[in-house]
């Protein structure tokens, strides 16, 4: 089941095939004056930027339907996530994009790269998108530039206004050793120090890992399920599905602040260093590789090895209904020494969750025909019926329509998906699921909801839009430049120190050190950056 593409890099690798790159160029070259047609009817080349764990787009039936319905010959070209990381760049570059493409530019891309369709011109043909817009204007915010819309945003529904990270503690163990969830860090420690030595998995063995974290990554700090989260049990507001959160950034009443220099982030990093000296993560946690560590959550699918970790909900253990899935649960996050229950936040993401910003784009100058089909097959897709099906697979196959808005996934649906053959595109869908839509069986949803309601009073203690940095807020491509050269210097020297702290201690006579030298090689500015952009789009 995907979630988002980053948070399945912890699934499949992505297959980057040199065919894909050919087949894609191949198909997008000049357009020329005349559409092509096929028996009469126009040609519309789609791309599609896949999850490895789906069945190629032009092998679901809804998509068999969408070609019948729009009454045009549809090119299906699949290209897998990290190929497709190799092609943007030079599809860009040399001018090639195909006629539609899905969840390929980001309208940043478009605006520096003048390639794609105004579609604000040509709403009247767009109904289904005008619609959207209107009941989700924050949708439309977060892609227009200067009164342009290049590219067309998705949104999953209701249901995926959460965030995708959640801290998640065994409840067995914590029933069976008669504790209770930690509400400080404190009473955290306690409770990881019994997992140690308590043998809560009851296998006579000392194989327990009190408590798991995701290995540093190289470039930000805060990358899906970083060990950072903690820092929200500090007071400081996360958003590391997405944005600039996870290169330091935060916002306070509006203020714009680096959290990876503040006396909070220093508190974590103490902390951390506690853990792992009474050896209550595992020493070798920093730089394990991710397909180990995800083995360890999951163990042999019936013994639990974790006590607690950071993740998605309970599929980080095991698929919706498996023993290991069961065992988990969400909880708010651990006040840290000195803040009170109501100064303790959360990750403020499920913005970036149920939306993404580069679901649609079309290239510009098509011949007429062309275009009118494009534009068809656009409003299509934007569809209940087909936002529907993208996400959840064709009906009746996998879903049925049973009247007034509501849906039923079938089982079948989330077992093929399970076994790595999910027949949708899932959240790469090109499509938006109204408010008033509801969906039964909807396993992934529900998941998701549940894993989030936790949070409920944490997020109730932040200003969702003057403590935290609005999905809508973008930095020029002069601006956003600086940003990247900046974030390279500044975690090219400021992870293996903060590694070196987490480790082995020091952090007190360096910090001071670590502020001046991170702040001179670029936070100072991305923070000045990043104010000036929040103060033109906050208004």
């Amino acid at each position: 089941m995907t979630h988002r593409s980053v948070a399945k890099k912890k699934i499949v690798a992505a297959v980057a095939g040199v065919s894909a790159l050919s087949m894609l160029l191949a198909g997008c070259g000049g357009s020329g004056d005349s559409a092509q047609m096929e028996n009469g009817k126009p040609v519309v080349t789609i791309m599609v930027q896949q999850n490895t764990a789906q069945i190629d787009v032009a092998k679901m039936k809804w998509a068999q339907d969408l070609e019948k319905e729009s009454g045009a010959v549809i090119k299906w070209q699949r290209v897998d996530d990290n190929a497709w990381g190799q092609q943007k760049n030079a599809s860009l570059t040399g001018g090639d994009v195909t006629d539609l493409s899905i969840r390929a530019y980001h309208p940043e891309d478009a605006a520096q790269y003048p390639l794609f369709e105004n579609l604000a011109d040509d709403m009247d043909s767009l109904p289904n998108v005008a619609k959207f817009f209107k009941e989700k204007p924050l949708a439309k915010k977060m892609v227009e530039i200067d009164g342009q819309i290049n590219v067309l945003p998705s949104s999953r529904g209701k249901s995926f206004q959460a965030s995708g990270q959640h801290m998640l503690i065994n409840k067995v163990w914590l029933d069976k050793l008669g504790l209770e969830v930690p509400k400080t860090w404190d009473e955290l420690t306690k409770v990881l120090e019994a997992f140690k030595t308590q043998d809560p998995n009851g296998n006579g063995k000392q194989d327990e890992i009190p408590m798991n974290v995701r290995a540093l990554g190289t470039g930000s700090l805060g990358n899906w399920w970083s060990m950072f989260l903690l820092i929200n049990g500090a007071g400081v507001v996360t958003s590391f599905n997405a944005g600039p959160s996870g290169q330091g950034i935060a916002v306070k009443d509006g203020k714009v602040y680096s959290w990876a220099t503040s006396d909070q982030f220093k508190q974590v990093v103490e902390y951390y260093h506690e853990l792992f000296q009474k050896g209550l993560i595992p020493k070798d946690a920093l730089t394990k590789d991710d397909s180990k560590y995800q083995a360890e959550l999951k163990s042999d699918g019936e013994t639990a090895l974790t006590g607690v970790a950071f993740g998605w909900d309970g599929t980080q253990f095991g698929v919706i209904g498996s023993k290991l899935n069961k065992e988990y649960i969400t909880i708010p996050v651990p006040a840290a020494p000195g803040v009170s229950q109501d100064e303790t936040v959360w990750d403020a993401s499920g913005d970036y969750n149920e939306y993404e910003d580069y679901h649609m784009a079309m290239k510009k100058d098509l011949p007429e025909e062309t275009k009118k089909a494009a534009l068809k097959i656009i409003n299509l897709l934007y569809s209940e019926k087909y936002s529907v099906q993208q996400l959840y697979g064709s009906i009746p196959d996998y879903t049925t329509d049973d009247g007034n808005h509501t849906y039923t996934i079938k089982k079948q649906f989330f077992n093929e998906a399970d076994n790595g053959k999910a027949p949708a595109l899932q959240d790469r869908l090109a499509g938006w699921i109204p408010d008033n839509v509801k969906f039964n069986g909807a396993q992934d949803a529900d998941s998701i909801v549940a894993a989030d309601a936790p949070y409920k009073e944490q997020y109730s203690h932040l200003d969702q839009t003057k403590d935290k940095m609005p999905v809508y807020v973008r930095q020029n491509t002069e601006d956003t430049n600086t940003f990247s050269n900046n974030n390279a210097q500044i975690w090219n020297y400021g992870i293996p120190v903060v590694s070196k702290w987490i480790l082995n201690g020091g952090v007190d006579q360096q910090w001071d050190e670590y502020v001046k030298q991170v702040n001179n090689l670029g936070m100072k500015q991305n923070v000045e950056l990043w104010q000036k952009a929040y103060d033109a789009a906050v208004k």
